[in-house]
């Protein structure tokens, strides 16, 4: 189930995120080869995981060096298609169909509202919710949230802890939203992880390019 990935994910960070790792071990693809960043970039456009218009490769290199990307091919490159440009003008994603998502993120009302648009936007459904409204009161504990989704509304109540996103509501959203064959994957990134919206083929190719980076919602 998608909880049981949120809850992985967040006893990861908490227990294991900030520790530094002593494994420098190289993979056999850094002794044998070198995958180029624009080669990643095209194999991971067969797949369906292109750039957003207008997005560069200068974009990429303004926020890592390109031995980031090539050291240990197919890592640094998941990360950045889930991120936003890091240079004017702002708020540009490099991929629509990616996100990192950070648990930590609940701030005020509003906040779960972003959650679920962006989650949306990754499945490629952005109408797909409507009458979105979400409601957040840490002082009370109280918090909430509602939509419209296949003409019936869902209202949520969402339990509070300190502006840490509740596991058990995102996986009832993803679960509304996973339809046509297709589910939500996550790849870890430590504080956060990368969420993307895939089929079992497109996620079996990318795991064999990853060593097995995806986790399944289920």
């Amino acid at each position: 189930m998608i909880k049981s990935v949120l809850s992985w994910l967040l006893a990861l960070t908490l227990i294991t995120g900030c520790q530094p790792r002593h494994d420098n071990t190289p993979t056999p693809i850094q002794e044998t080869t070198t995958v180029t960043l624009e080669h990643q970039l095209e194999t991971l456009s067969q797949l369906g995981l292109t750039l957003n218009d207008g997005v560069t490769i200068d974009d990429l290199l303004y926020s890592e060096d390109r031995e980031e990307y090539e050291n240990e091919p197919y890592d640094m490159i998941l990360f950045m298609l889930g991120s936003e440009i890091e240079r004017e003008p702002w708020g540009r994603n490099i991929c629509d169909i990616a996100w990192n998502f950070d648990l930590e993120c609940i701030e005020e009302t509003g906040s779960y509202v972003t959650i679920v648009n962006n989650l949306c936007r990754v499945a490629g459904k952005p109408q797909l919710i409507t009458d979105l409204e979400d409601f957040v009161d840490f002082k009370n504990g109280k918090a909430w949230l509602k939509y419209t989704m296949d003409g019936e509304t869902r209202h949520y109540t969402v339990p509070v802890d300190t502006d840490w996103a509740d596991p058990d509501t995102i996986s009832v959203v993803m679960e509304d939203i996973e339809r046509d064959g297709k589910r939500f994957y996550a790849k870890d990134n430590g504080q956060a992880s990368i969420w993307f919206y895939l089929d079992t083929d497109t996620a079996d190719k990318l795991n064999l390019l990853t060593d097995n980076a995806l986790r399944t919602n289920r």
